[in-house]
């Protein structure tokens, strides 16, 4: 980010308090914030049992003696899925409903708690035939359909660990998730529908089993895009032939707090992508209280709509766990926002009168290049709350999301946090905090952020530094699957010392001058793409894997549209400059790209150069090709082992 875009930020002026009727009728109310800072702890034990079922209560809350990884209410026992559905039927409200689910070609359900609760007993009951017991590993590959939810429920209701992959990888992702995870089941479906076609999905999963070496036992098949597939005798079952042979009563034991939950895969500074581990008490304790909270939620009248997908943190958090775990009533929607039309959020909206909505800067920066006049052809007026995640929104976009779609008088409340936290960490509370655009101002009570210079002292407003975690948190990620010391390499070491452990998020940020929080983005080789993180040396490493390529650099250029963008610069192998013309080789690497990780890490452009920048320790200077592919000046090259480089490689490009 700039210097300019960071002032501009430090010094918005445009202050929105809440209404008096907003903050009357709010759920958050102002005594939470002194009730964290007095006790903690203590605070987030009375949340645990406030808003959720313990099987077994729990007496103690927090466990930090094997620090970084915490145990929170360890000695309680707890079942996700009850908490999810099971308590909502038994105490009277078995016929609202969970989820309005619209498909893109315009088909609709709608799923009351009692139905999702019988559809998930069965589906447990059917993987329990199948052997899925607690500590198993499941990896679901699936479309926004109500099934993923089923199956993530049902996973969780075993005590088993799900594995969720979003539907935009491809067969080589996949395969070296579930490989990491040793997943014993796979659920997937036939295909999904998006932009008006349906893409296959039970192929990439064939692809994934393809060397047969897997641990994968057996393949649930979900029958939604009608194509055909291969099938394999044995170990692919259709979903909807094991469930109706599945009994329909399914009881709901607890599990440990601490027991897995799910693996969510994210990407990382080194190629490999790390498994997220969250588990259970802790988990579902702080993305209820967020998601009641931030989003003010009303169960008995609001109709919620998360516009992310459940292969991401914020469908799982957001999507399945927070909304049910609240007795929500949410939309899901299977497809894109501009299929069939460009305002077919804005038709949901006004058919479903959702009340609360929760998106990414992207798609608020899609509708205003779009502008006014599709939203305005639609009646909005029921929408009383909206949010923005995945990534730092600027003060334009915001001031546009609040006019335009929620009729320049609807709260927003922007929401940092990771898949690493798994629930919000920094947001406003909408009938306390008086908003300001482009900031996503206070951490939410319970959780201690501070903003570190590089020598690891606290800097004062309005000083720019590092974002880290200085206590413990319910949700926080408890390992990387498998690999302990790369959890505590990558998150603990830069500024923990002794037993005073601080969890590093890998984003740089400024406090201004009110003390509010302004998220400036990654400071790592993490590209934020559309608020997905994608991994620069994993996308190096896909084009690499190609015959022609000698060698590759990946930058993270700045994108109107989708925040950053992937641009690559690779040197062609010797044999091949003069076989390939640079449209053929950029064609060819950006589909290679596609196959290895999957359409989302597609790059923008390739570029095809003779040298790559290097200095004399042989590091590759991507800040300088960032100022290429950003069409900024060249910063310093003094560094460099040959600085005519870069002189060569702008000229070509212009």
């Amino acid at each position: 980010m700039s210097t300019n875009s960071i002032d501009s930020l430090l010094h918005e002026t445009r202050r929105f308090p809440p209404t008096a009727e907003f903050s009357a009728n709010a759920i958050a109310q102002a005594g939470l914030y002194e009730a964290a800072k007095a006790d903690r702890v203590g605070f987030w034990a009375e949340q645990a049992r406030q808003l959720l079922h313990w099987h077994k209560p729990f007496t103690e809350t927090l466990d930090w003696s094997g620090a970084p990884v915490a145990r929170w209410f360890a000695d309680g026992e707890i079942n996700v899925a009850y908490n999810c559905l099971d308590r909502h039927v038994l105490a009277g409200n078995g016929d609202r409903v969970a989820i309005h689910w619209e498909g893109e070609p315009g088909d609709s359900r709608s799923i009351s708690y009692a139905e999702l609760t019988a559809e998930v007993k069965r589906a447990a009951n059917a993987m329990a035939a199948l052997g899925v017991g607690k500590g198993d590993r499941v990896a679901v590959y699936l479309p926004v359909i109500p099934e993923a939810v089923v199956a993530m429920l049902a996973i969780a209701r075993l005590g088993a660990v799900h594995s969720v992959v979003f539907g935009g990888y491809s067969s080589e992702s996949l395969r070296s998730r579930i490989d990491d995870a040793s997943a014993k089941l796979v659920i997937t479906a036939d295909g999904g529908w998006r932009k008006g076609k349906v893409f296959p999905l039970k192929a990439a999963v064939d692809g994934a089993l393809a060397n047969g070496t897997s641990s994968v036992e057996h393949v649930l098949v979900v029958r939604r895009g009608e194509n055909e597939v291969e099938w394999t005798a044995g170990r692919d079952l259709w979903w909807h032939d094991e469930l109706e042979k599945a009994g329909a009563e399914h009881e709901a034991q607890g599990f440990e707090a601490e027991n897995p939950l799910f693996i969510l895969y994210t990407s990382g500074t080194t190629g490999k992508p790390k498994g997220i581990l969250h588990t259970s008490g802790g988990y579902l304790t702080q993305v209820a209280f967020t998601h009641k909270n931030v989003f003010d939620l009303h169960p008995e009248t609001d109709v919620y709509w998360c516009t992310a997908d459940v292969g991401w943190i914020t469908g799982h958090s957001y999507v399945v766990y927070g909304p049910l775990a609240n007795g929500a009533t949410q939309l899901m929607y299977e497809g894109t926002p501009d299929t069939p039309h460009p305002g077919r959020w804005w038709e949901l909206i006004e058919k479903y009168k959702v009340s609360i909505l929760y998106t990414a800067p992207t798609a608020i920066r899609s509708f205003m290049k779009l502008g006014r006049a599709i939203p305005d052809r639609f009646d909005l007026t029921s929408l009383r709350l909206l949010g923005s995640v995945g990534e730092p929104i600027n003060p334009e976009a915001w001031i546009w999301y609040r006019d335009a779609i929620g009729g320049g008088s609807t709260p927003i409340v922007d929401t940092w946090w990771q898949t690493e936290t798994g629930a919000i960490m920094i947001s406003a509370l909408p009938g306390l905090t008086t908003l300001k655009p482009g900031s996503a101002q206070v951490p939410i009570p319970g959780v201690k952020i501070d903003i570190l210079g590089e020598d690891g002292t606290r800097v004062d407003p309005p000083q720019g530094g590092l974002l880290v975690v200085s206590e413990p948190w319910p949700s926080m990620l408890r390992g990387i699957w498998g690999d302990p010391e790369r959890f505590r390499e990558t998150y603990w070491s830069r500024f923990s010392k002794a037993d005073d452990w601080r969890y590093f998020a890998g984003d740089g940020a400024h406090v201004d001058a009110d003390g509010d929080i302004v998220l400036l983005g990654r400071v790592d080789d993490v590209m934020n793409v559309s608020g997905h993180r994608l991994s620069t040396q994993e996308i190096e490493s896909a084009l690499v894997s190609h015959p022609i390529v000698a060698e590759a650099a990946v930058v993270g250029a700045a994108d109107e549209t989708t925040g950053q963008a992937v641009v690559a610069f690779v040197i062609l192998r010797s044999d091949q400059e003069a076989a390939q013309t640079v449209d053929e080789a950029s064609t060819m690497l950006r589909a290679h790209v596609t196959g290895q990780i999957g359409a989302i890490a597609r790059p923008r452009q390739v570029f095809v150069v003779a040298e790559l920048p290097k200095t004399r320790s042989g590091k590759i200077m991507r800040r300088l090709l960032q100022d290429v592919a950003e069409g900024r000046e060249l910063g310093d090259t003094t560094t460099l082992t040959d600085a005519t480089v870069m002189q060569i490689i702008t000229d070509k490009l212009k």
